[in-house]
């Protein structure tokens, strides 16, 4: 179908290639992958005209994290792609598939042609659903995994889970900017393990909400696939899994315990650096398990190339999947966090207090929700109202050590020290980049961490104009919000003055 075709106007007297028409409509517009991941594994609406002239258009998705997902950020231009293309009363109404009512063979909807791509007239479309979602939807029984895809070894005789925590799901993680990517490859890797982004690389500083990320992943399989053998643990947990091994000469276990699992989960793998026979023993897990279409997903702090005494074979395959970072959360998702939080606690928490918190708590969601229990507890003890004033006396320790003058000149050593330039080159008229970064860096620090005026600030770096420095602290600001890893190192760089 042409790019004119696509364009035409309404079709009201064909509702029964509203559906293919509106998805081909989409295609020209998403990325490839994204139409791929998230359109294409979708069976054919039901489009139905109702006695009223309403016509109903029937979206089943096959799990909920598809479900979620397509909801938030895809159903709105659906809809008005179908209005465009029907051009009378319609409403679209998207929900989970019946397990028992989703097709498992190819041809199960009209064929679909991606732009570019014709299919014969005669073709059968090949849901690119993953075999594993299509062989449970075709059943309501226990889910079954294909026998393609299943490892040949002993019959299981129970599942096998261990470390999850099951407090720790989607329902209760607050989406965000911060959390977006990684929160989309997740629910992804929920909704068909083994797939793709195996493995699945999350990074990002202490308190971001990777451990929770990784634990939403574990809980849905299981609660999708209750005999996935799944296994959360931290890296240390292997390390020391390793040695008693090693001594007690019983590798034979530790392959047992490691080699064929469904879901490895494995938090700070930073942990491994100089450990080589730890390493051996995970690169052989990790290998074992890909051969299986297990899936893994993994945690640091750091990116997989920033690793530092860990074996380039190990993080080559770290990166060989996806890659994604967990930020800082922005300030509308502080606030979200802290009224949901609190919501769970059964306590309806203003708004304007919300805000109050969520400006003096910006380094991760873990003090976030520590000073949100002070809070909270501070009102029950002292039965009285929560407010910004309760809020203030609740937190005036932790707002005491924050409002601490962190002087410009120890923010001018730390970024100094941290980019490896001279304290002096601070102070100094030097313009190139390795030098003038790391200095409108320390400028932005100090403007966001002091009490310092524009004209102060300028005056300790070595004389210069207020309007220099609000130049630099408009331009990282900018930057932070589009740069990764630049984010990552004015958060370490944050994390260090304030420790």
């Amino acid at each position: 179908m042409n790019a004119a075709e696509l364009s035409a106007g309404p079709i009201q007297d064909d509702p029964a290639t509203l559906w293919q028409r509106t998805c081909e409509r989409l295609a020209t517009e998403l990325p490839e992958q994204q139409f791929n991941t998230w359109i294409r594994p979708l069976p054919a609406a039901d489009v139905s005209l109702q006695d009223d002239g309403l016509t109903l258009v029937n979206v089943r998705v096959p799990n909920r994290f598809m479900l979620d997902w397509i909801r938030t950020q895809y159903s709105a231009r659906l809809e008005a792609i179908l209005h465009e293309l029907h051009g009378g009363e319609l409403r679209m109404d998207i929900s989970l598939a019946p397990r028992a009512a989703m097709p498992a063979t190819t041809g199960a909807r009209p064929p679909m042609a991606m732009p570019g791509r014709m299919l014969p007239p005669n073709a059968q479309y090949a849901p690119a659903m993953p075999p594993q979602m299509a062989q449970q939807a075709a059943s309501p029984a226990a889910p079954n995994y294909p026998q393609a895809q299943e490892p040949s070894r002993a019959p299981r005789s129970q599942p096998q889970v261990m470390g999850l925590n099951p407090a720790l799901t989607f329902d209760n993680l607050v989406p965000g900017r911060a959390n977006q990517m990684a929160r989309t490859a997740a629910l992804h890797v929920a909704g068909a393990p083994g797939q793709m982004y195996n493995p699945l690389f999350i990074y990002g500083g202490v308190g971001l909400g990777k451990t929770h990320l990784m634990n939403a992943v574990g809980n849905a399989l299981l609660a999708d696939k209750p005999d996935a053998r799944i296994l959360y643990l931290h890296a240390e947990q292997f390390i020391s899994d390793v040695v008693k091994n090693y001594q007690r000469k019983t590798f034979d276990e530790l392959k047992a315990k490691y080699h064929n699992l469904d879901l490895l989960l494995i938090d700070d793998v930073q942990f491994f650096a100089g450990k080589d026979r730890t390493q051996e023993e995970f690169f052989n897990a990790f290998e074992a398990l890909l051969a299986k279409k297990a899936h893994i997903i993994m945690t640091s702090d750091t990116y997989p190339k920033g690793l530092a005494n860990i074996d380039e074979r190990l993080t080559s395959r770290f990166d060989s999947g996806l890659t994604v970072a967990i930020e800082p959360p922005e300030l509308e998702m502080r606030v979200a966090i802290l009224i949901k939080k609190a919501r769970q606690e059964a306590v309806d928490l203003p708004e304007d207090v919300a805000f109050f918190v969520a400006k003096n708590v910006r380094a991760n969601v873990r003090e976030l929700e520590g000073a949100l229990r002070k809070v909270l507890a501070f009102a029950k003890f002292s039965h009285k109202e929560i407010t910004i004033n309760l809020a203030r006396e609740a937190l005036k320790d932790l707002l005491s050590i924050q409002n601490r003058q962190i002087s410009v000149e120890n923010i001018q050593k730390t970024v100094a020290d941290f980019y490896k330039i001279k304290v002096a080159d601070m102070y100094s008229k030097k313009r190139p980049a390795s030098i003038a970064k790391p200095r409108q860096i320390a400028m932005y620090l100090a403007k966001e961490l002091t009490q310092k005026s524009l004209p102060e600030i300028g005056e300790l770096f070595g004389g210069r104009d207020h309007t220099t420095v609000l130049h630099a602290v408009r331009k990282i600001a900018s930057e932070r919000s589009k740069d990764t890893e630049l984010n990552q190192q004015l958060h370490v760089l944050e994390q260090t003055l304030k420790g």
